[in-house]
């Protein structure tokens, strides 16, 4: 028997009641009302008006029950159509939906819902989560799970929202996006509860997809720029092996020359497998004023050379957790690029300052500056402004930054300068 159905017969039950009642206590009503009206001391004459009285005040007291039955039944005839209207409406929508009680029995489900778990020929109504899965063996453990995430539910107090997948029958993994909505009393008391699970197994597979073709399209880009950053020094070292074979003479100059294309092609490769493979690292608490002072030291003389004023302030008591040589060089990548942003002289300042729990280094050159639309791709691989640059040291330089749990941000105005800003973790007892 379908809702509408069963509405409709409790009105007619309901309505039966009340005429049964009604008669019961209009025969009760004369009866009583005769009885008395004769042991009145009434004289003859008057006697007409009181029966009319009488009469009067039953015909109204049957007009207001009738209008109180009639606007009854009005009512929960309209809260019966709107009830049909709201579950035709949640049957045919394509998500899963559910009410639940306060004790997590089903109350109420759509027919997708149903469907999905194969309860279309089980009395649901007043079941469990768990008892419902004695139903439906493929889907037990799926319902059992429901359970535990109902309870979360219920302990936040709130709506709730989070992805939940399972196996279907024919081996499919079906991934929704599942929310559920408490309801409470005024008391406190747990009331209901809401669960709405939308299908997004087709979303998450095209993320997936778009994910790999992403993942292919950096492949393709890296593999580009490492075979265009090899050519380079393969072309060379290839231009000066055959001039040697034609004109039989070993020259040094040309044999320096593919010893450094070499080396350089042995930079390429080092720096590349700092990036894609995991290395070993030698992590311990040291002092971030240490690394600063030692990469200051190794530019002292070329900064003198240049002209760049090189100023440290305020010098830094923070302790971090990390890898030393790794953090130097990140420091000597930055501090070099600087420098060679300042051909005719300049000023470069490293600053520090303790926050919270973090330690913020900040390193700004005035020298000629970047525009914005190249440095929107500062740091991807082989992207580089320099003519004999590999594109790497800044890429590899944000690797180590965030293996250490920090960021890294790059601000440029052309004419004006650099400033990289730089977030390390302040170290703790228990590094992890």
């Amino acid at each position: 028997m379908d809702e509408g159905n069963v509405n409709e017969e409790r009105f007619r039950c309901q309505m039966k009641y009340a005429v049964f009642a009604y008669v019961i206590v209009s025969i009760i009503w004369i009866i009583l009302t005769d009885l008395y009206v004769e042991k009145l001391p009434i004289p003859p004459h008057i006697a007409p008006y009181v029966q009319t009285l009488k009469g009067s005040l039953f015909v109204i007291l049957s007009a207001v029950f009738m209008y109180i039955a009639l606007r009854k039944h009005r009512q929960l005839k309209q809260m019966a159509e709107s009830e049909q209207e709201l579950l035709t409406l949640i049957h045919a929508m394509p998500d899963f939906v559910s009410f639940k009680d306060g004790q997590g029995r089903w109350l109420r489900v759509n027919e997708f819902g149903l469907k999905l778990y194969g309860l279309e020929h089980v009395d649901y109504k007043g079941k469990t989560d768990a008892e419902l899965a004695e139903y439906t063996p493929h889907f037990r453990e799926a319902l059992l799970y429901c359970i535990d995430s109902d309870e979360e539910a219920w302990q936040a107090k709130t709506v709730t929202r989070a992805e939940e997948s399972f196996a279907m029958p024919n081996g499919e993994m079906k991934t929704f996006d599942v929310i559920k909505v408490p309801l409470f009393y005024e008391n406190g008391k747990r009331k209901g509860l809401v669960v709405i699970g939308r299908d997004i197994t087709q979303q998450k597979i095209a993320e997936q997809l778009l994910l790999k073709k992403e993942k292919l399209s950096v492949i393709g880009e890296l593999a580009a720029g490492i075979a265009h950053e090899i050519r380079n020094p393969l072309t060379s070292i290839k231009g000066f092996l055959q001039m040697m074979k034609e004109t039989k003479e070993v020259d040094e100059r040309f044999v320096q020359i593919m010893l450094d294309e070499i080396e350089r092609v042995n930079q390429i490769v080092t720096q590349l497998l700092v990036l894609a493979k995991p290395q070993m690292k030698a992590y311990k608490p040291l002092a971030l004023h240490d690394v600063l002072e030692y990469v200051l030291g190794l530019f002292t003389y070329e900064a003198i050379l240049q002209n760049v004023q090189m100023k440290y302030e305020p010098r830094t008591s923070a302790m971090i957790y990390g890898d030393k040589n790794e953090l130097i060089q990140v420091f000597v990548n930055i501090v070099k690029n600087a420098l060679e942003a300042m051909p005719k002289g300049g000023k470069l300042t490293i600053s520090t300052k303790d926050e919270d729990d973090c330690v913020y280094v900040v390193i700004e050159d005035t020298g000629k500056g970047i525009e914005q639309e190249r440095l929107k791709h500062i740091g991807e691989p082989f992207y580089t402004l320099k003519e004999k640059g590999m594109g790497l040291g800044l890429t590899t330089s944000m690797k180590i930054v965030h293996e250490h749990k920090g960021t890294m941000q790059i601000e440029s105005e052309v004419g004006k300068g650099t400033r990289v800003r730089m977030m390390l973790p302040l170290y703790k007892n228990d590094p992890s």
